[in-house]
C-alpha cells in the first residue's frame, strides 16, 4: 500500500482491538503439517460464507517441517477463510530470504492480502515493502511484534514475547525455582529470545540458554538429558513449545532427576501432561486465533475498511497461564486442536 494512505499516517486514535471477537464462534478445520510448498485451504470446513466478492489471501510463516503449532495456527486461517470466502495459500520456510522469496512469489500472483510472521525481521524487510508498493494490505502475526509498525504492517495479532517471558520468571519465583534452563531450539529467532530473555530479566534465581536444533528431535532429548545430568543443581526446565515439553519429559526421566518442567504453548499432548504434573504450567499465545483474526482482518479491511489497534497498537492474543487450575477447561478445545 502507498504509505500516503497507511492508517498510521492518517494518526487514528487506537480503538479497542476486539473487532473480529465474534469470530470465536467459528469451528475449526482439520489441518496438515505445514511445509514449504504452497497449499489452497481445505474445502469443507463447516462455517458460513460471505456473500462479499472472492478474494485470495496469503498465509506465509517461518514453520519448521513437522511443527504441529502450527497446524493450530493454520485451522484459525482456515476456519476465517471460510466464512470470508476467501482462497488461502499457505506456504512456510524457516529460513528468512526462502520465506522472503515466498513472500515475493505471492506479490508475483497478486494476491489481495497478506498475512505473515517476522521471525527473521531483516530479511523480510525490502520484500514487505515490495507488497505495500504493489498495493497489498500486509499484516503481521505470531512473530514481530517489536518491528511491525517500523515495517509499515497495517495490523499485528499474537504475543509480546518479552512481557510473556517476564510472567514466565515471575512465576518461576512463585514456585520456588532456584536454577532454571531456557531451552531455544532456533538460534536467533527473536520471539524465541525475547522469551528467555524475559524469563532471565524477573527470574531471581539462575537462567541458563541451552540451544538445541529443533528440526531433530533425537538430539533435543540427549541434548537436554546431558545437561541435567551433568547439572543437578537445575530443578526446572523452561521449554518454547509443547513438541518440545514433551521431549523434555522424556529427558527428565531418562537423566533420573527430579526436576520440573514448564513451557510455552499448548497442544492436546501438553495438556495431558499438565493434568498428570508432568508439566507445571504452559503459556497460551492463543495460535488459533492468531490465524483466524490474521486472514479475517484482511476481509475486514477491504470490504469495511476496518483495522485494529487504529495502526498503532498490537492485539495481544497472550500471555495466559494453563495450570492444574483451569486446563480441565481448555482440554476439550486442545482434543480439536484448536487450543
Amino acid at each position: 500500500m502507498d504509505r500516503s494512505s497507511h492508517p498510521r499516517s492518517r494518526r487514528i486514535v487506537p480503538v479497542v482491538a476486539a473487532a473480529a471477537a465474534a469470530a470465536l464462534l467459528v469451528a475449526g478445520c482439520s489441518s496438515s503439517s505445514g511445509g514449504k510448498k504452497s497449499e489452497e485451504s481445505a474445502d469443507g470446513v463447516s462455517a458460513g460464507k460471505a456473500s462479499t466478492p472472492r478474494m485470495t489471501v496469503a498465509l506465509i510463516t517461518h514453520a519448521a517441517p513437522g511443527d504441529t503449532f502450527w497446524d493450530t495456527i493454520r485451522k484459525g486461517a482456515e476456519a476465517a477463510a471460510a466464512k470470508d470466502n476467501i482462497k488461502l495459500v499457505y506456504s512456510s520456510d524457516p529460513s528468512g530470504p526462502n520465506q522472503s522469496n515466498l513472500v515475493q512469489n505471492a506479490i508475483d500472483q497478486k494476491v489481495d492480502g497478506i498475512a505473515l510472521t517476522l521471525a527473521k525481521p531483516d530479511a523480510m524487510k525490502a520484500v514487505v515493502a515490495q507488497a505495500e508498493k504493489a498495493g497489498i494490505p500486509v499484516v503481521g502475526f505470531n512473530t514481530g511484534v517489536q518491528d511491525w509498525k517500523e515495517q509499515g504492517l497495517l495490523e499485528y495479532f499474537g504475543q509480546d514475547e518479552s512481557i510473556a517471558g517476564e510472567a514466565f520468571g515471575r512465576r518461576l519465583n512463585e514456585a520456588g525455582a532456584k536454577h532454571t534452563v531456557c531451552v531455544i531450539m532456533e538460534q536467533g529467532q527473536v520471539a524465541l529470545e525475547a522469551r528467555c530473555a524475559g524469563v532471565k530479566k524477573t527470574f531471581e534465581g539462575k537462567t541458563e540458554i541451552l540451544y538445541v536444533n529443533g528440526t531433530d528431535m533425537p538430539s533435543v532429548k540427549s541434548t537436554i538429558t546431558a545437561k541435567l545430568k551433568t547439572d543437578s543443581s537445575i530443578d526446572y526446565v523452561t521449554t518454547l513449545g509443547a513438541p518440545f515439553a514433551m521431549t523434555a519429559i522424556q529427558s527428565i526421566a531418562d537423566a533420573g532427576t527430579d526436576t520440573k518442567l514448564a513451557t510455552f504453548d499448548l497442544n492436546k499432548d501438553a495438556v495431558g501432561a499438565i493434568k498428570s504434573g508432568k508439566i507445571q504450567w504452559a503459556i497460551d499465545q492463543q495460535p488459533y486465533l492468531q490465524g483466524y483474526l490474521s486472514v479475517d482482518s484482511l476481509w475486514l479491511y477491504k470490504t469495511n475498511g476496518n483495522y485494529s489497534g487504529g495502526g498503532e497498537a498490537p492485539v495481544l492474543t497472550g500471555p495466559a497461564f494453563v495450570d492444574k487450575t483451569n486446563v480441565d477447561k481448555i482440554a476439550e478445545f486442545a482434543a480439536k486442536g484448536t487450543r
